[in-house]
């Protein structure tokens, strides 16, 4: 179970692939002035990894080490095809704000980075869990910064309006740089701050217990 739940941790928090790696940045600039477009450009990413990973962590050891990279991009894009046809069926919203972004998603670096870095040598389970959390850490990170530029530059969250003040630059791709940088600089700053509390606390414990085994 710990191993889980390190796999999960990593994914949303310590390896995060928005704010720690920084992968994905042209979805997320291009995207994010959209609360919606951005939750919807995560929750596709999100299915396509997961699955994606899955179906490599199981041909692992039949697919040839020569090619793998080519057998990649062909079960990403099977997997985004499926999702086009889905999304202009059912979500056509979704579908047309979307636009050419959909089709990147073939050589999207997160779900070729944990494809090639994880799921190739790992377990299928394993490599389903990596795939929901990195999933998982794009989608809310994708969300988050698209509701702080929808509601700072467009006064509106999810597209209903909430205010009259705003500024126009933040739903720009500038402002969304903008975002992405200040959201990162905090993300960093709150990890590296509780993992130095960690430390401090795990160094004070080892101190006490050499004072109790020298008393």
């Amino acid at each position: 179970m710990n191993k889980y739940k390190r796999i999960t941790l990593d994914g949303l928090i310590f390896q995060n692939p928005t704010f720690m790696l920084v992968l994905g940045t042209c979805p997320t600039l291009g995207l994010i002035s959209s609360a919606f477009s951005s939750m919807g450009m995560g929750l596709t990413v999100l299915v396509i990894l997961t699955l994606s990973n899955i179906i490599i962590s199981a041909l692992r050891k039949v697919i040839p080490n020569a090619v793998r990279i080519p057998c990649y991009i062909v079960v990403i894009a099977t997997l985004v095809t499926f999702a086009r046809m889905f999304l202009d069926k059912f979500v056509p919203e979704l579908y047309e704000s979307l636009g050419g972004f959909l089709a990147l998603i073939v050589v999207n670096c997160i779900i070729l980075g944990r494809a090639e870095a994880f799921a190739n040598k790992h377990t299928v389970a394993e490599s389903a869990v990596d795939g929901i959390a990195n999933g998982l850490g794009f989608t809310l990170a994708l969300t988050l910064m698209g509701v702080i530029c929808e509601f700072f530059g467009k006064g509106s969250v999810f597209g209903l309006q909430i205010m009259e003040f705003k500024i126009g630059m933040l739903a720009t791709p500038a402002g969304a740089f903008l975002i992405y940088g200040l959201c990162i600089a905090v993300f960093v700053y709150v990890i590296d701050a509780v993992e130095r509390a960690r430390r401090v606390k795990a160094n004070k414990l080892a101190r006490e217990n050499l004072l109790k085994e020298g008393a």
